[in-house]
């Protein structure tokens, strides 16, 4: 069996077309379609403050009027430097109606990240929350930024610079919006910068039409299947959407859906478990790590879970163990999925409509091929079913290319292929299982060793939370393993008993060698544990 046969096919519901359908618009002509659509209905709400579709989009007009009156001109760039609020849905749409490229800065970028994000995009206009407002200002004469908007969630004001203001005041009386042509097809609506975790963060261009596309394929395949959507259902929106996962799949499907979106600002354990029990959301969507938060928690079960719709995780890898945790407590099913901010960034997913199986992330979207390869000398060959290569992706979310960098763009993408980076397979029915990323792989005695295997024997232990798998240099064996442990509060497992835990379930050079238990295990701003912080950390400590 190759990729050529797509054997997820199979699996689809009948309900479910093979190809997605793009309706032949731009981002902001299709808020204007749900907004046709859904009029009255409450759109977004932010603490206990609801805005109806029709609400959303005249504050939308008047802040592109505005703008626009600012000398805002199609392909201008729009930083946006904020946590989830209403003002992230204003600033958003009201950049795409007038042609212009959202630039998304992470909220915890200090000052270095964000004027390198600044100088890399040439963003000339900001919106940013309050109290970040002083970091903005301190890199703003090292970069092109002329514009900086302000966002207030209450208190008293700060004196803002001359030329900046407050968004709420900043808005235009009277909405008078230009003709703008958008050609969706090549015009980025959004440049994500990634990580930067093999060098200097990279901004992804992201056409109106990779994200438009990436959003019909996941409401498609989560909401489809389903005969009849609640009448203004609830979505909940913790995930950040400075992250396209966030933004993507969850808050612009919403749009598309005619949800109202219950958004919370930020990941607080306490907040979530009540926002649970009194909003009973549709759905909800988050990363592993906070699933894990939520499962240590002693109210999850009386969250009523189980009568919930839809419950997705996604950006980064889902343990086994975790999820069988999170299902035995509150009796719903826990669904992964796998995508990266160069398509959009939804790839795989596990819908409602297929049976699940644990460790799987699901089956690709419709109109999206995944092939399982290996290179050779004679080029890349698909692996048989079962084994383990390298991901590679074709479909109409995959990005147009890093901004500026085209000999990146070349690394990546080969004939249309995106070459991901990450170590999967497929078996004989279609589901795919993410093994590792390639540049994870440990290499011990001349074994290679998978992090995340190591990662799935040791979060079956008792007492741990959270676990990070990484390699160290080994005057013998080249590298060792080396697992960093969280502890779950209250338990009092100690390194010995991981570690013998571990030789029971493991081959002996993929059993760690070091063990260390820590408070906290580092994460980025969306929840996802950083392997590559506590790598550096072992590198700068052999380098010393």
């Amino acid at each position: 069996m190759v990729y050529q046969e797509k054997p997820w096919l199979k699996l689809y519901d009948p309900r479910i077309e093979y190809d997605v359908t793009v309706e032949d618009h731009s981002l902001y002509d299709f808020l204007k379609r749900s907004v046709g659509l859904y009029t009255e209905r409450p759109a977004l709400t932010f603490s206990g403050k609801t805005l109806s579709f029709t609400e959303l989009k005249i504050t939308i007009d008047r802040l592109a009027t505005a703008l626009h009156k600012e000398g805002f001109k199609k392909g201008d760039r729009l930083a946006i430097m904020l946590p989830n609020t209403p003002h992230y849905f204003f600033s958003l749409f009201s950049t795409f109606c007038l042609g212009g490229i959202v630039v998304q800065v992470n909220p915890m970028y200090v000052e270095r990240e964000i004027e390198y994000v600044l100088n890399d995009s040439g963003a000339e206009y900001m919106v940013v929350l309050e109290a970040l407002y002083p970091r903005v200002k301190k890199v703003q004469a090292n970069t092109s930024l002329k514009k900086v908007l302000v966002v207030s969630l209450g208190g008293t004001r700060m004196d803002l610079s001359e030329g900046d203001h407050y968004l709420d005041e900043f808005l235009s009386d009277v909405v008078n919006l230009p003709v703008v042509e958008i050609d969706r097809h090549e015009d980025v609506a959004i440049l994500q910068y990634t990580g930067g975790t093999t060098g200097a963060a990279k901004g992804v261009m992201l056409t109106h039409y990779n994200l438009l596309a990436n959003l019909n394929q996941v409401s498609d395949f989560i909401y489809n299947a389903y005969d009849h959507l609640p009448v203004s259902f609830k979505l909940l929106t913790v995930l950040p959407m400075f992250h396209v996962y966030g933004l993507s799949s969850l808050a612009l499907t919403g749009i598309r859906e005619g949800a109202n979106q219950i958004i919370l600002p930020r990941f607080d354990v306490q907040e979530v478990i009540d926002t649970l029990k009194y909003e009973k959301p549709f759905l909800m969507a988050a990363v592993p790590t906070m699933y894990f938060a939520l499962n240590s928690h002693p109210e999850l079960a009386e969250c009523g879970l189980d009568e919930m719709y839809f419950i997705g995780s996604g950006g980064a890898p889902l343990p086994v163990e975790q999820v069988k945790t999170f299902e035995k407590i509150t009796g719903a099913t826990l669904r992964d999925g796998y995508g990266l901010s160069e398509a959009s960034p939804s790839v795989i997913c596990s819908p409602p409509f297929i049976p699940m199986k644990y460790g799987s992330i699901g089956i690709p979207f419709q109109s999206t091929v995944v092939r399982v390869v290996r290179k050779t000398e004679d080029g890349i060959i698909d692996v048989p079913v079962g084994e383990a290569g390298e991901l590679i992706v074709k479909g109409p979310q995959v990005m147009k290319g890093y901004w500026n960098r085209p000999e990146d763009t070349a690394e990546v993408i080969k004939d249309g292929w995106l070459f991901t980076g990450d170590i999967g397979k497929m078996d004989e029915e279609g589901y795919f299982y993410i093994i590792d990323r390639e540049k994870d792989m440990i290499i011990a005695s001349g074994y290679n060793v998978y992090p995340r295997e190591v990662e799935d024997v040791i979060y079956q232990l008792k007492g741990v939370e959270e676990v990070i798998v990484i390699g160290v240099c080994d005057a013998y064996r080249g590298e060792t393993v080396k697992a960093f442990v969280k502890l779950i509060e209250g338990h009092n497992l100690v390194v010995e008993e991981i570690m013998q835990f571990a030789r029971a379930n493991l081959a002996p050079y993929k059993a760690p060698k070091v063990i260390e238990i820590l408070a906290e295990l580092p994460k980025s701003s969306v929840g996802k544990l950083l392997r590559r912080v506590l790598r550096d950390e072992e590198l700068s400590k052999v380098k010393a």
